[in-house]
């Protein structure tokens, strides 16, 4: 019968031992953690959390801009004037219980008016007055026949505003999320909402047990 006794030497050895196979755990563990990057398609549908997101944001811009310039609104107002409606975006609010970046959303309903070629969009309050600074100093440093006159702008007809809410209910790991978008085009010399757009989005969002 062999007998195994565990010297001093020995010990020190199987401790040693024990404390590499341990760094060995805790390093494999640390890999296990790494970041993953992939880069997709900015079109794709990428909705992780269920929150508003690019996709939402471009989808109703896109939606709602066609839906107002095919409205009976814009026909009149070119038989009447004889020319297309100067529109400009005042603001948009986020009644939401979300943080919307409510800036991507202007400029996605920005640049589907500029696209459609059926309105003539004009800049905003801030990018005016940078633009009037720029003309200031035109007059003193730029060429005469190169400076930009004041009082040339084209005052808007019509003022889009519009708001982003939500409702939200929630049970038993499943969250149901309701948006609704309203747009409204005033007519800046009168007050008369000229025309009125909505839209809705509902999404469910289910979380999975794990059980271990």
């Amino acid at each position: 019968m062999n007998c195994f006794f565990l010297t001093s030497a020995n010990a020190s050895r199987w401790y040693i031992f024990i404390g590499l196979c341990v760094l060995s755990l805790v390093a494999l563990t640390g890999c296990g953690k790494e970041k993953k990057v992939t880069r997709v398609d900015p079109g794709v549908v990428t909705d992780l959390s269920g929150r508003w997101n690019d996709t939402d944001s471009k989808m109703v811009a896109e939606t709602m801009i066609q839906e107002m310039v095919n409205r009976p609104w814009l026909q009149k107002f070119m038989g009447a004037t004889g020319r297309e409606p100067v529109v400009i975006v005042g603001t948009i609010l986020n009644k939401s219980h979300e943080h919307i970046d409510v800036g991507t959303f202007v400029t996605d309903l920005e640049r589907e008016m500029t696209n459609s070629q059926k309105v003539l969009f004009v800049a905003s309050k801030g990018e005016r007055e940078e633009i009037r600074n720029e003309r200031k100093e035109q007059a003193v440093y730029s060429r005469e026949d190169t400076q930009k006159r004041p009082g040339q702008e084209l005052g808007a007809d019509f003022m889009m505003k519009g708001t982003i809410a939500t409702i939200l209910d929630e049970s038993a790991g499943t969250k149901a999320i309701y948006y609704q978008i309203d747009l409204d085009l005033i007519d800046l010399e009168n007050n008369v909402k000229s025309w009125y757009g909505q839209k809705k989005i509902k999404k469910v969002v289910e979380r999975k047990r794990t059980l271990f």
